[in-house]
């Protein structure tokens, strides 16, 4: 009998476990703690996601913020609990990497307190130039927007 994990991969966002997705990062990661739903679920729609499934059920979770042109930033990957430790982090950066919409990109970024030995597996590496980044971080947006039904008025549909 074999062990081997048969994975599949989709970018279709109407296949995408919302529930699942959402509850883990606003309820386990570190990065996106309190979340609120409606600014999720902009970010899905903003984004290029890629669902990872074993057996029909999505078991991870990364998503692409990216013109397809000449930037990309890597966001809110997870492997769910009980499947981590077989390699499907792997297997979906490489496939993410593969796609044809993120070949010849200029730079990727992304984002990581505890997992930079895996992404250094696939060429990410610290700034070279930290000197000309700059970010603006407000981490209290999402305290301030929880509960908030205004959507901002430039959300092109």
């Amino acid at each position: 009998m074999s062990d081997t994990l048969v994975l599949e991969f989709d970018c279709d966002p109407a296949r995408l476990e919302r529930d699942m997705i959402y509850a883990y990062l606003s309820g386990e990661s570190y990065w996106a703690a309190g979340l609120p739903r409606d600014v999720f679920e902009r970010s899905l729609a903003g984004s290029l996601c890629f669902g990872v499934y074993v057996a029909g059920k999505q078991v991870g979770f990364a998503r692409m913020i990216t013109d397809q042109a000449t930037f990309a930033y890597l966001a809110d990957v997870f492997v769910l609990p009980d499947w981590r430790g077989r390699g499907i982090s792997k297997a979906l950066l490489e496939h993410i990497l593969a796609h044809p919409g993120l070949q010849g990109l200029r730079r990727m970024l992304l984002a990581t307190a505890d997992a930079h030995g895996l992404y250094a597996q696939y060429g990410f590496t610290a700034l070279s130039r930290p000197e000309r980044m700059m970010e603006r971080l407000d981490q209290q947006v999402y305290q301030r927007l929880a509960g908030r039904a205004d959507t901002p008025a430039c959300i092109q549909g």
